[in-house]
């Protein structure tokens, strides 16, 4: 075991440690595991797919992720957030204060469900693979849920822990992605169950019916606003009548800084979108399984005309 550890954490890292400190290493056997690499392929594809459109590629999550780059192009394209940093950061300093933007952002859009322990500016700097993996899950899941991750991912990982007699350490089972259910498909059984699933298997005049039903919602409250929806899905594509129906729901004005009133970008669109599903979620509506980015498969808002 003691050879494991060492294995594990290198010179440099048991350095960092301080006294009362604990860190979680993936075992070196563990990085062979053909779940594991399988899970670290699907995301770097992912990450690729999303942007294509910037001509970045990314070979390696361990030495691709560390500076901030991707993490803040990734948060641009699929939250529509531009902050104002430095495209490359040189310099540790300037790297890690780009993180820290990126990631103070990234726990706005993620929200208090994830378990924001589990990586760091620290750790994703210092190219911790754990802490990487587990960030561009959690992303993955609020960002894009209809995407299928590879299931079941475990590795066998060692909790460090310096102290003032000497290093303590301890092996656990570190999960990565949930088990799917037994029977389930590429979705799980609540999404299955979604009443938006079972209208859409219904035949196309029934379908037909129901959106001619919410269009005259639609457009009965925002008449005040002299504003007509022909067509749902053109109109609701870059997120103003939405954010607009919603605050004559609410009772509120949304104040125009909040959004692009005319988007001309795919970015400011995204954007848009993205501030309606936050207010549909302070509102307590359940939006988790709704992307704003359409990718196919899964629900939802965001589609490009």
């Amino acid at each position: 075991m003691e050879a494991d550890i060492f294995d594990c954490a290198k010179a440099p890292e048991m350095e960092e440690l301080f006294s009362g400190e604990k860190r979680k290493l993936i075992q070196p056997t563990a990085l062979k595991d053909p779940k594991l690499t399988e899970l670290k392929e699907a995301l770097v594809d992912w990450i690729n797919s999303t942007l294509k459109a910037e001509h970045i590629v990314v070979q390696s999550l361990e030495e691709d992720m560390f500076d901030g780059l991707v993490l803040h192009h990734l948060l641009m394209r699929l939250a529509g957030v531009q902050l104002d940093v430095e495209e490359m950061a040189l310099t540790s300093a300037a790297q890690t204060h780009k993180l820290e933007l990126v990631l103070g952002q990234l726990q706005q859009h993620l929200g208090l469900d994830e378990d924001q322990t589990k990586w760091s500016i620290h750790l994703i700097h210092h190219k911790d693979l754990l802490a990487t993996v587990h960030l561009l899950v959690a992303m993955v899941r609020r960002f894009q849920p209809e995407l299928e991750l590879p299931p079941g991912v475990e590795v066998e990982v060692v909790v460090v822990e310096v102290s003032k007699s000497g290093i303590k350490s301890e092996t656990q089972r570190e999960v990565l992605t949930e088990k799917r259910s037994e029977g389930a498909d590429s979705l799980s059984a609540p999404e299955r169950d979604h009443p938006i699933d079972h209208l859409l298997r219904l035949d196309s005049a029934k379908v037909t019916t129901v959106k001619q039903a919410v269009l005259h919602f639609v457009n009965k409250n925002m008449s005040s606003l002299g504003l007509q929806v022909a067509d749902m899905d053109r109109q609701f594509a870059d997120g103003v009548i939405l954010l607009l129906l919603i605050g004559q729901l609410e009772g509120y004005f949304v104040p125009l800084y909040h959004f692009y009133l005319t988007p001309s970008h795919r970015s400011e669109m995204l954007h848009n979108v993205t501030v309606a599903l936050d207010f549909l979620s302070h509102a307590g509506m359940e939006v988790s399984s709704i992307s704003p980015q359409a990718k196919g498969g899964g629900r939802t808002i965001y589609t490009t005309a």
